[in-house]
């Protein structure tokens, strides 16, 4: 999310960025400059030669201290030495991640007397070449960063490469740099192609091996020309660590892949793993789908203190082999009807990867199946989970009950090895999980044999929190499942009278053996939503607690606007001038879902775009009852009075209220829903 074209400040997780606007597109290239230093504006007819710098072949992996430290004073050598020692100790370095990079806030206020960079003595007292030479040591690469403008991102705006290409270059060089990211803040309205061009030409003149990344934030479509100029390049805005970023940058990047290959790739920035916004799951699915999208795979969290679950996620090699795999291609999307997404990646042994997504709040079955993923027809395929790293096999089904939020990842091959393994199943729930306190709700569960051989002496299991009751109403089993044939069984499920509202773990498993003889146990973790129904009458939704939430940029906030950062940082909620006392602030792509039970029968709302963010930002609105939309709004910009916004959702168990980007990327979409209201 970049506040462009007037100069301004934005939040992105806590960084601060004076930017001018980036221009338009120019024409084929510019010219290598004769002089050491030539402004990237110097006028030239000639066609610069395709950038090929033999670098980059898989996408690049290693860290970025930005997403952790920003510009605090703990960023220094100590830290980034110390990062090399733990890629080496925790085995990141065997896994694959080589860059060690540092981002802003590395260099002094000024240049000296000759115009060269100087490293802050307070956070570098040895200089970037005894750090490089360190980096280099562990058998690692340094990777440092500027901007292509006269001054950087941060706050103060430390010296940026604009009119210092050639220099700057070599003295990256000189320094032994093996990475350069080049980031796009207060570069005076001249032209991206051109000022990118440049320090490529200026790079390739040092004769130095540096990846170049290009970090305009997707604002001039890089994918359409930047192969020719880095080797990776930004696709979006910045990433924070929140569901909704995550997510949304996603699905920014994913209709890109055409653009990505071997040395040039799509860059939806980097990985939020491990810094605290998301959960475990989340975290997982972020990094499935980075590998999966060929993404570059930088770590942001603080290696320094990083859990165990976050190095296991980091350095699980059969996902970090998707993403290096070295065909380069992106994985493409298959389906992704209502939330559930699946994606397939071709891989150079002609496997697919296959991952499906969910992107909703509650466990969702997803399935495709091995031709539809790209595969040739054949009698059986090998299915292998890389997150549970067992193997199984298939008739052609490639399905699964997937968590809130999470992802299954699954290699699939049309080979001669099925034989060798169990056959897959699938454990399904049909029914709702969200129960009130001392209600019992029906389930019913299927494990279904997926495989080309029969599952014997299949059983089932339901278990939940101590305290809760799960009673199986019919066989459990054991039983003999065939190939595409199920075991069924029904259950009820109660919560103990005055269990407080909010989530509960359950699992259901299901325990069978191959005709080989192999014992199996597969399971899904599941999640119960004790709901309280909502009181009768006219109530403000802001009043009543949420099922879920997920928002673009910060929390959704209560009866205040989007603060972008923490909870409560909003303002007054303001739509062309009228001030409203209750409401929801969000900012786009967002989802907030109610719990409505069956007994509501409207939702009424007053939404616009907020004043806080002048004229910017567009929106669209809708409302949807269960799995259908109730009502929508057209876009909305900032210039539009507030509209009013009615759905009728009798019946309905759940309200979903939405709000998604009004087409022009995701650009101070702040969106309010005010006097929010839902009649019961």
């Amino acid at each position: 999310m970049r506040h462009l074209p007037t100069r301004r400040t934005r939040r992105s997780g806590g960084r601060v960025i004076g930017a001018l606007a980036a221009g338009v597109l120019c024409a084929a290239g510019a010219a290598v400059p004769a002089a050491a230093d030539s402004p990237a504006t110097a006028a030239s007819t000639a066609v610069t030669p395709k950038s090929d710098n033999g670098l980059a072949l898989t996408p690049p992996m290693g860290f970025n201290n930005w997403n952790s430290t920003h510009c605090r004073a703990e960023f220094n050598e100590t830290m980034v030495e110390g990062i090399a020692d733990i890629f080496v100790e925790k085995g990141l370095k065997d896994a694959g991640y080589q860059y060690v990079n540092l981002d802003d806030c590395w260099a002094k206020p000024q240049r000296d007397a000759d115009g060269k960079l100087e490293a802050d003595p307070a956070r570098f007292p040895h200089g970037i070449k005894a750090v490089a030479d360190y980096v280099h040591s562990k058998g690692l690469k340094l990777g440092i960063y500027t901007s292509a403008g006269t001054k950087t991102c941060d706050s103060v705006g430390l010296p940026g490469a604009l009119g210092h290409e050639y220099s700057d270059a070599q003295q990256f060089a000189d320094w032994g740099v093996d990475y350069l990211k080049y980031d796009n803040c207060n570069n005076e309205g001249v032209d991206a192609k051109l000022r990118y061009t440049t320090m490529r030409d200026a790079l390739k003149a040092t004769g130095r091996p540096i990846v170049y990344s290009i970090c305009e934030w997707g604002q001039n479509k890089p994918w359409e020309w930047a192969a020719d100029v880095g080797n990776l390049w930004r696709t979006t805005g910045d990433i924070n660590d929140s569901w909704g970023s995550m997510l949304s940058i996603m699905k920014q990047n994913l209709p890109l892949a055409t653009a990505a290959g071997p040395g040039h790739w799509n860059d939806p920035d980097m990985l939020e793993v491990g810094n605290g916004g998301m959960t475990d799951t989340e975290y997982r699915t972020h990094f499935s789908m980075w590998s999966v999208m060929a993404a570059p795979l930088l770590i942001g969290s603080d290696l320094r203190t990083a859990t165990p679950e976050t190095f296991d996620i980091l350095s699980n090699r059969e996902v970090v082999a998707v993403d290096q795999d070295p065909l380069g291609k992106q994985g493409v999307v298959v389906s992704s009807t209502g939330g559930r997404w699946v994606v397939a990646k071709e891989m150079k042994d002609g496997s697919r990867v296959v991952a499906l997504f969910n992107e909703t709040g509650s466990a969702q079955r997803i399935s495709t199946t091995a031709e539809e993923a790209g595969l040739p027809h054949a009698a059986a395929y090998t299915l292998r989970d890389l997150w549970q790293h067992t193997s199984y096999n298939t008739a052609g089904a490639v399905s699964a009950t997937v968590p809130a939020h999470g992802t299954v990842l699954l290699r699939v091959a049309a080979d001669h090895k099925w034989a060798a393994h169990p056959p897959a199943v699938e454990l399904a729930l049909n029914g709702s999980l969200l129960m009130e306190a001392g209600r019992g709700a029906p389930l019913t569960t299927t494990v279904t044999d997926l495989g080309r051989t029969p599952a014997l002496r299949v059983s089932a299991s339901l278990t939940g929190p101590a305290g809760w009751r799960v009673s199986a109403r019919s066989a459990a089993g054991p039983a003999t499942v065939p190939t595409g044939r199920a075991l069924t069984t029904r259950w009820q499920v109660t919560a103990p009278a005055g269990t407080a509202a909010g989530l509960y773990d359950l699992t259901l498993d299901a325990q069978y053996r191959s005709p080989t003889g192999a014992r199996v146990r597969s399971s899904v973790p599941l999640q119960a939503h004790v709901v309280v129904a909502p009181p009768a009458g006219s109530r403000y939704l802001s009043d009543l607690p949420q099922l879920s939430a997920s928002n673009g940029w910060g929390p959704v906030e209560k009866d205040t606007s989007n603060g972008e950062d923490e909870a409560g940082d909003g303002n007054p909620l303001t739509i062309g001038g009228t001030v409203f006392a209750k409401g929801l602030g969000t900012h786009a792509d967002s989802a907030v879902e109610f719990y409505t039970g069956g007994a509501c029968s409207s939702v009424t709302a007053q939404v616009g775009v907020d004043d806080e963010k002048g004229d910017k930002g567009t929106v669209a609105f809708e409302i949807w009852a269960d799995g259908t939309k109730a009502a929508s709004t057209g876009v909305l910009t900032n210039a539009t009075a507030a509209q009013q916004i009615t759905a009728d959702v009798s019946g309905a168990q759940v309200v979903r209220l939405v709000v998604t980007d009004g087409g022009d990327g995701v650009d101070s979409d702040h969106a309010d829903w005010a006097d929010l209201r839902l009649g019961c």
